[in-house]
């Protein structure tokens, strides 16, 4: 094969593009990944809240601007496993309703072209590869599945297994949160061996221990032990794929690395930079076959951005809170709706815990309003914090584009309603728990100027579909315009649920990766009479390997 001349190029190195770069390589053919960034540095301000969220040490520093003209900084983070590397570790599979058409106050969210049965295997595949610790049962909303989780649940510590207890008194089904870690414990405790420690720093930062169970850790350091046919670039912005001139084949991926231009190529090239840059770099590559953006006939790349209405809220426990690894702990009761309400609601789970340094950057003055004797330590000593998601509707004028200044971002908040009643169900819980019924929102957790700079469950910008005139990519995430490029982040989406995306990516990774595979001459995956990918066991030689302790 001649020189810069790949079997497969992928371009980022988060959950879709490190879990695609993992499945290939073991094929034996020639794979290139390509990230932006660095590895994060392993530091003591990987653990320093003041650093991570006051300051925003490893955010992008990159001005975006929303449709007003007012900039803002977006809540990306470039590093070899991409935002996993911050993300809080919440694996869930989307329910199985969540594929079909639902129907909310301000819209419908449109059915997905392939139903849960098709992404089934792939889910279970995801959860063993990346460590997911659970237990199936509890969550009345839970899809099926073919098997148990692989890692028992993590366990809850003293004041969170009260709340456990508490919430079932009440009649709810409080359940064990799907977590991703590496993490082997006893009585509560991590064992001496264990890469994940239980520390009061996981959610939301950067792990020193290696213990989360991010895309770096679980999928491109292992791959990169174990198969000399993958290569790592780091530094390496990708500016533009250029075609063929008749626009149906990528021919070359072009950018910059340490300040040279370079280009490669490869038979077969995967996007998958997160849905925000995903899209940017589609719009980038526009040319006189493609003069909107590459694979925008449709006008639908960068349309259709959702990021989950998503609230961080800090509660006042009447009795000290001295938990340290909080995000154990999930409700889906008002998933689907409520007594009071015919629409959904959304999904409550805990987040990391808060300290000091974290409520005083957060400037809360309704905090010091009920609390105006209290130090802000002992606030954090007595909270409870949860983080609250509903549904996002994707809709054509939410998108991201280029105007003459930059990057610009659009979000026309929609379906806030539910949202706002799920808070009320969360104040409503809090007073019958020996909870002050009072939320009071910390900011700095999901990125400041929320809700345009908090980006994170980002999706849709680049949806897929069996009709080229209403998506962009076809059932196999391949642009339905350009013969050989495949997307596997979450722009894919057509619409987000209301659970954390990450597992979703990861399965989607896996599936379409097998696709690829099939192209390769590697195995063979052949579409169904109806179009749909093939609805097969996943491969039961897929080995697993463990991940890295680099």
């Amino acid at each position: 094969m001649q020189p810069g001349r790949y079997d497969v190029v992928i371009v980022g190195s988060g959950p879709g593009g490190g879990t695609m770069a993992w499945r290939l390589e073991q094929t034996g053919k020639r794979i290139l990944l390509l990230e932006r960034g660095d590895y994060l540095p392993r530091e003591r301000l990987n653990w320093d809240s003041q650093a991570v969220f006051n300051d925003a040490r490893y955010q992008t520093k990159e001005m975006w601007h929303d449709a007003e003209g007012r900039g803002f900084h977006p809540g990306l983070h470039y590093f070899v496993g991409g935002n996993s590397k911050v993300y809080g570790s919440a694996l869930f599979r989307l329910r199985e309703r969540d594929f079909g058409e639902i129907r909310h106050p301000d819209g419908v969210s449109p059915a997905w072209p392939v139903g849960y049965e098709t992404f089934e295997p792939f889910y279970q595949m995801a959860e063993e590869l990346f460590h997911v610790h659970g237990q199936r049962g509890e969550d009345p909303t839970e899809p099926p599945s073919r098997a148990p989780y692989a890692y028992p649940p993590v366990s809850h510590e003293p004041r969170i297994a009260q709340l456990f207890d508490d919430l079932k008194r009440e009649g709810h089904h409080p359940f064990h949160l799907p977590v991703g870690v590496l993490l082997d414990e006893r009585d509560g405790k991590a064992l001496p061996h264990s890469p994940c420690i239980r520390c009061d720093a996981f959610d939301g930062y950067p792990c020193a221990t290696n213990g989360k169970a991010d895309a770096q850790i679980i999928c491109v350091d292992p791959a990169l032990a174990q198969h000399p046919n993958l290569e790592l670039w780091t530094g390496a912005y990708v500016e533009r794929l250029v075609t063929d001139a008749r626009g149906g084949t990528v021919t070359g991926v072009q950018g910059v690395r340490a300040g040279e231009p370079f280009e490669v190529s490869g038979d077969v090239v995967v996007v998958a930079c997160g849905a925000l840059s995903s899209a940017l770099l589609m719009l980038r590559s526009s040319s006189d076959a493609h003069p909107r953006g590459l694979a925008n006939g449709s006008d639908l790349v960068g349309r259709n951005y959702m990021r989950h209405n998503n609230t961080t809220v800090l509660t006042i426990s009447r009795t000290p809170n001295p938990t340290k690894f909080q995000k154990t702990l999930g409700l889906n009761d008002f998933y689907f709706g409520a007594d009071d309400w015919d629409f959904p609601l959304g999904h409550i789970q805990m987040v990391g815990k808060s300290d000091g340094t974290q409520i005083e950057g957060e400037g809360l003055p309704e905090v010091l309003q009920w609390f105006p004797k209290a130090p802000f330590d002992w606030i954090a000593r007595h909270s409870l914090d949860f983080w609250l998601t509903s549904e996002d509707l994707p809709r054509l004028e939410n998108r991201v584009r280029y105007d003459r200044d930059g990057v610009v971002l659009d979000v026309t908040e929609s379906n806030m309603e539910g949202h706002y009643r799920l808070r009320q169900k969360l104040v409503d819980l809090c007073d019958k728990m020996d909870i002050h019924p009072h939320l009071f929102d910390r900011k700095l957790f999901l990125g400041k100027n929320v809700p345009i700079g908090g980006t994170a469950h980002q999706a849709g910008t680049l949806r897929f579909g069996a009709d080229p005139a209403t998506s962009v990519l076809d059932l196999n995430c391949k642009a339905h315009e350009v013969d050989n490029l495949y997307v596997t982040d979450a722009s894919f989406f057509p619409s987000i649920g209301a659970v954390n995306p990450t597992l979703t990516i990861i399965a989607n990774a896996l599936r379409v990766a097998e696709h690829i595979m099939g192209r390769l001459g590697v195995a063979s995956v052949q579409a169904g009479a109806d179009g749909h990918p093939d609805r097969a066991e996943p491969p039961t030689s897929l080995t697993i390997p463990g991940p890295s302790a680099a």
